[in-house]
Order: structure tokens, then C-alpha cells, then sequence
């Protein structure tokens, strides 16, 4: 017979990733009795959107380089009052790339510091994946030489190193991180001579109702703009990249009007001078954890019911892993799965009534991102830009003429095809840079990828790991 007065251990919630879903679903979960721990690759709590510069590096005021910098305090307090409790463990630096059922829960895999050699391992009753998303990249002629970056890229030297990838940018792509970026660079010093945004403004007009049911975000751009005519920063929309210049980096880009269709408009070309490109189509969601869980994939996000929960017994998931839209739609949905987590774990049913406020704005938010995706959607003929010999896979140089022909003349009809014909996907990245510009060009549907590992493993620490006991 047990004994009457010994309680039971408190549930085990192991939450990958320490962006805004993390956080808040951390906070949910580890309030409500729930041992928490908190594993991140970052050396500091954040993810990307509340990426903090290095303490060493001196900033007399990071708050400029953040909007919401009162919510980020808010996390952060909550952070450091659950880790002194005890009540959350936040391991830093531990890059997780696989995740194991058992018979009694789950196994976190993750290898430790820079080097990424030390393994390390923990065990839960369940898991929260709050892995972000990733940018998407489309190739054009040029977009490998040095002085080109991602948008996101160049956010995160600027708020994660104090830098500036150069003296004079242009800022371009489609999606609305390129507003922040630009503002951001311009604020730091940077001269920016253009921010080249590719989608139609006609696309606004149409979305309009669904676009003023979120004021704050109306807001939110609105400052972006008002902040981008301070600095002088030209705004050329519905123009697109053609090529970027450069003998042994960036020198200048060309770029150019498009028409209604989506295709460049002849005699629009411009050559404008600069040293950096940040360049950006949009995110992607990370699912290569949910993947090798066998979590249900829809398209190219992970599904999950009304409290956040996977089709996997005992996995939740939140945020951009989810489907892309944005921080304060990653708050509501890390919080949700937060407190289903803590109920659930516990061996309690959840009343959803608890987070009726998180799930009215979860629902609301996730309207305006599905607009925003239309409404920012690439150019529909960007692929005619790509030349044969673009580069399309950098990891295992491949062009857009071999990926192009193992589909007309090789008869490839997916992706995977395409890459067991040409290598374009087998390089380091996997697939997760070149994937969109593949699919693209053949025609072929981009889907989950199904990579058993989220990342490179030393085979030292693959042959000691413990496969699932299921």
C-alpha cells in the first residue's frame, strides 16, 4: 500500500526553444506545478525576435533596438523568479537534434556549447516544441556573393552583435520583417539606399477588412513607415531584385518594376550602388523535431488541435512551428499549450475557459496572418529570373539549369527525385535553404522533408544513443 502522506513527483515538461512561445508556455506551464525544463541553442533567452546583444559588448541602450521591450521584460522577470524557485531548469546552449519516445515519456537529445560535441540528454513526461521558423530563400543571378544576407540575418548581427553588415544597404524581398529591418539599419547608422518590396499594394486593398480587424498591427506598420520617411529610406513597391553585382563581393544590385502578372516590366531596370543585400521571402516553420516524432505535417506546418496538442500522445506545439505569424500569435499559442501541458501532465482535464482571452486572440491573429501570407506572397514568375547557371543548392552547387532539366528531361516529379538526381538538398543545410527554390522551379510541391535528425550528430555520439523503446 502506498504511502498516504508521500506526494507524488510534480510532471516533467521539457520546452525546446526560448522564443516567445517558449517562454510564455514555460511561464503557463512551470506556474501551474509543472518541473520545467528549458533547452535552447541561444547562450540567452529570446529566440530571434527578442534577441538581446551580448553583455560583454557593452550596449548603453539595447532597448532601442527592440519594439514590445516591456512584454520581453515582463518574460524575462518571470524567467528568473521560476529558475532562483527551482521550479524551471533553462539549459542555454544545448542545441537539440532529436527528441525519443519511451514507454514512460520522452528523451530529449542535445549537444552542448559552440562546438556542438558534448551530448546531453533529458528525460520528461512531455514536450513542448516551440521551435520558430527559419527564412525562406529565393535565388536570383548573384545572391551568393559576399554582402548579401538574409533579412533576418542582418537583424541578427545588428541586435545579437551590435553590427552593421555594411555602410549602404538595400533592404529586399516581400514580408513584413523587412519594415523592422530597414528601420533598424537605418536607425543604427546604416545608409539605406532602398527598401524594394515586391507585393502588390492592390493586395492590401482586397485584404482590407481582414487587415482592420488588427489595428495593432495597422499600428505597428504604420510607425515602420512613418520611421523609414525620418531617414530618407526610398520605398520602391511592387519592384523586385533581378541580379546583384560584384566581382569579389557585392558592389551594386539591379532592380526592377514588375507589372500585374508578376513578371518584370521591360525598361523599369535601375542599378542601385551598395555594399550589403538583406534579402527575405518570408519564414518557414521548423518542423524537423515534430517530423522525427512522427507529428502530423500539414504542408509545411505542424497541425495541432484547439489546446496546442500534436497527434503524438504527450507533444505539444507552439508558435512559428505551427504556421508563421509572428510574436504576439506565438505568445497566445505557447501560452495555451502551456496550460494544457501542466493540466494534462498532471492527469487533470483542461477547462479551456482558462485561456478564452489567449484563444480569442490566437484565433484572431492567425485570420491576419493567413491575409498577410497572401497579401505578401512572392512574385508568381520569380523563377524566370533564376539562369541556368544561378546557383540553386550553395551546399553542393547545383544550378537552376541541372535542377530545371531533372525535371523536363530526367522525368523527376518531386522533390525528393530531384535531389537523389542532381544532390541539390544533400548538403549541410539538408534541403531547408534550397527546398523552396526547387520546388519552384520544377513545379513540384514543396512538403515535409521527413529528416530524421535536426541537425549534423558526431557518429561517436549517434552509436551511444538510446533508440525509443516503443
Amino acid at each position: 500500500m502506498a504511502d498516504a502522506g508521500r506526494r507524488e513527483p510534480a510532471p516533467r515538461l521539457a520546452v525546446i526553444g526560448a522564443g516567445p512561445a517558449g517562454l510564455a508556455a514555460t511561464l503557463a506551464a512551470a506556474r501551474r506545478g509543472v518541473r520545467v525544463t528549458l533547452v535552447d541553442a541561444a547562450p540567452e533567452a529570446g529566440g530571434q525576435f527578442y534577441r538581446q546583444p551580448a553583455a560583454g559588448l557593452g550596449a548603453r541602450r539595447p532597448q532601442a533596438l527592440h519594439h514590445r521591450r516591456r512584454g520581453w521584460e515582463r518574460l524575462r522577470a518571470g524567467l528568473d523568479g521560476l529558475v532562483a524557485a527551482g521550479l524551471v531548469a533553462h539549459l542555454r546552449d544545448h542545441h537539440v537534434w532529436c527528441v525519443t519516445r519511451r514507454r514512460s515519456g520522452f528523451t530529449v537529445h542535445a549537444l552542448l556549447g559552440p562546438e556542438q560535441e558534448q551530448p546531453v540528454e533529458v528525460a520528461a513526461d512531455g514536450v513542448l516544441l516551440a521551435t520558430g521558423g527559419y527564412e525562406k530563400v529565393l535565388p536570383f543571378p548573384g545572391w551568393t556573393l559576399p554582402g548579401v544576407v538574409t533579412a533576418g540575418g542582418a537583424q541578427a548581427m545588428l541586435k545579437g552583435g551590435l553590427v552593421l553588415p555594411g555602410r549602404t544597404a538595400v533592404v529586399a524581398g516581400t514580408g513584413p520583417l523587412l519594415l523592422p529591418v530597414a528601420t533598424g539599419l537605418a536607425a543604427a547608422g546604416a545608409r539605406v539606399a532602398a527598401l524594394v518590396e515586391s507585393a502588390d499594394p492592390r493586395a492590401f486593398v482586397r485584404h482590407s477588412p481582414a487587415l482592420a480587424a488588427q489595428p495593432d498591427k495597422l499600428a505597428e506598420g504604420a510607425h515602420y513607415a512613418a520611421r523609414l520617411l525620418r531617414h530618407g529610406v526610398r520605398t520602391l513597391v511592387h519592384h523586385t531584385v533581378v541580379e546583384a553585382h560584384g566581382d569579389q563581393r557585392l558592389q551594386a544590385v539591379t532592380v526592377a518594376a514588375l507589372d500585374t502578372a508578376g513578371r518584370v516590366r521591360p525598361g523599369t531596370l535601375r542599378r542601385i550602388g551598395c555594399d550589403t543585400l538583406a534579402v527575405g521571402h518570408g519564414m518557414l516553420p521548423h518542423t524537423d523535431l515534430a517530423e522525427g516524432l512522427g507529428c502530423r505535417i500539414d504542408e509545411v506546418a505542424v497541425h495541432v488541435d484547439d489546446e496546442q496538442r500534436t497527434d503524438v500522445p504527450g507533444v505539444w506545439a507552439a508558435g512559428e512551428a505551427t504556421g508563421v505569424g509572428g510574436a504576439v500569435l506565438a505568445l497566445a499559442e505557447g501560452h495555451i499549450a502551456g496550460r494544457s501541458a501542466a493540466a494534462r501532465l498532471s492527469g487533470r482535464e483542461p477547462d479551456p475557459r482558462r485561456w478564452a482571452g489567449a484563444a480569442r486572440a490566437r484565433a484572431g491573429l492567425r485570420r491576419f496572418a493567413v491575409t498577410m501570407d497572401e497579401a505578401y506572397a512572392p512574385p508568381a514568375h520569380w523563377t524566370e529570373q533564376v539562369t541556368d547557371d544561378t546557383v540553386v543548392c550553395r551546399c553542393e552547387e547545383v544550378t537552376g539549369g541541372a535542377v530545371r532539366r531533372a525535371a523536363t528531361e530526367l522525368g523527376a516529379g518531386d522533390v525528393r527525385t530531384v535531389k537523389l538526381l542532381t544532390r541539390a538538398g544533400m548538403g549541410w543545410c539538408q534541403g531547408r535553404m534550397c527546398g523552396p527554390a526547387v520546388a519552384g522551379l520544377t513545379g513540384c510541391p514543396q512538403t515535409a522533408a521527413r529528416r530524421p535528425f535536426a541537425g549534423p550528430v558526431p557518429l561517436g555520439v549517434l552509436a551511444r544513443a538510446g533508440g525509443t523503446d516503443d
